[in-house]
């Protein structure tokens, strides 16, 4: 592993652990196992660090997503294959997701900005998905917006819990997961996560980790 490879770790172990506030340039640096003074030659600021590791995971999650998704389909099959990627997502890479959930409020309005609209973005992806299922009348909720947040937020929450010594393999929890979030919405569709192997190769590819 690079210097600049060893920063970033640090960074997303500490940041993740301690909070972007909790972490000191001196504890940077010597969970990176460099000298304070030639730390900046690999990072910059702090927050230019942050924003570069919120950027990389909302990109990949981004560009993952899209792969997923890509060719279109239904937004039954569109919503699940999303679902399951995201929970996939957020067991392999938890602590980068703690560090994107809970830190982006302590960048500054500029640095704030393109973070936003990656996320912004990737939840455009759900947001047609459902949408697009509740004008064809396969999705019936009251509260599409609300309950795609809740459905994040649910999907999200793997990262703080999920252990493959758990009750179920990550399989298993994806498919769940996304039965659950078709009964949230209502949906009348028969169950069943159609590109649940693709997801996993996606996974793979992308974080450079077998699930």
């Amino acid at each position: 592993m690079s210097s600049r490879e060893r920063v970033r770790a640090a960074a997303v172990k500490l940041f993740a652990t301690k909070g972007f506030h909790g972490t000191g340039i001196r504890d940077l640096a010597q969970e990176a196992e460099l000298s304070s003074a030639s730390l900046y030659h690999y990072m910059g600021t702090k927050e230019d660090l942050l924003a570069e590791i919120m950027h990389t995971a909302l990109n990949r999650l981004l560009d993952a997503a899209r792969e997923a998704t890509a060719g279109g389909g239904d937004p039954v099959h569109r919503l699940r294959t999303l679902v399951a990627l995201h929970v996939l997502a957020h067991a392999v890479g938890p602590a980068e997701t703690r560090v994107v959930d809970n830190e982006v409020d302590v960048l500054s309005p500029a640095a704030r900005e393109p973070v936003v609209a990656l996320r912004d973005a990737y939840e455009r992806l759900w947001a047609a998905a459902i949408d697009e299922g509740v004008a064809a009348g396969v999705f019936r909720v009251a509260h599409p917006a609300v309950t795609r947040l809740a459905l994040l937020e649910m999907c999200s929450g793997v990262a703080r819990w999920y252990s493959p010594r758990g009750p179920l393999a990550l399989d298993q929890l994806a498919e769940h997961y996304a039965e659950l979030a078709s009964r949230a919405l209502g949906c009348t569709a028969p169950p069943g996560v159609h590109d649940l192997a693709r997801c996993r190769e996606i996974i793979a590819k992308e974080w450079g980790m077998s699930v």
